[in-house]
């Protein structure tokens, strides 16, 4: 995606108090609005190909899936940080236009295992069941994992994050 894509969506004026295209006022602190008005929101899809980025998007516009989880292993092979309460982002569609914008609200690291019932449910996938989590995310983290220096374990910490749907 390049950058005028992403510094465009969501944005009529730079100098407008932060707001959705359709004028309602997004909640920054002062520091986060300082932040914005420098820098566009990181740009990036969920998964790891085309179908499931639009099948995760499409949860998120639904308000089915407001959290996700991200090995702490893959961000750092990554060299990205973990997310922080307040991080904005802008979620790409499996053929990278812009089409979300979301607010991290809270961020947990805690080990695969340790995930509850409640912030599987969150995630908003398949059956809503921990063992589904569980069965899909092991998939999902061996394949992200592959060839990398970590392997998958239970004892892996996961960044869950829980986020807010602020645009559309």
């Amino acid at each position: 995606m390049d950058d005028e894509r992403a510094t465009g969506f969501g944005a009529d004026d730079a100098d407008d108090d932060a707001a959705t295209p359709q004028g309602e006022p997004i909640d920054l602190d002062a520091d986060q609005a300082d932040d914005a008005a420098a820098l566009p929101p990181p740009a990036w899809s969920f998964g790891d190909n085309p179908e499931l980025a639009d099948q995760l998007l499409d949860l998120v516009l639904a308000g089915t899936k407001t959290a996700t989880a991200t090995l702490v292993a893959e961000l750092e092979q990554a060299g990205e940080p973990v997310p922080g309460r307040g991080d904005l982002s802008i979620v790409l569609d499996g053929v990278g236009h812009p089409r979300a914008l979301i607010r991290t609200t809270d961020v947990q690291v805690l080990a695969f295992r340790d995930v509850t019932e409640e912030q599987a449910a969150a995630e908003g996938e398949d059956d809503r069941s921990l063992a589904s989590w569980r069965r899909e995310h092991e998939e999902y983290f061996r394949r992200v994992l592959a060839g990398g220096a970590a392997e998958f374990s239970e004892d892996l910490p996961v960044a869950m994050e829980t986020f807010e749907l602020l645009y559309p």
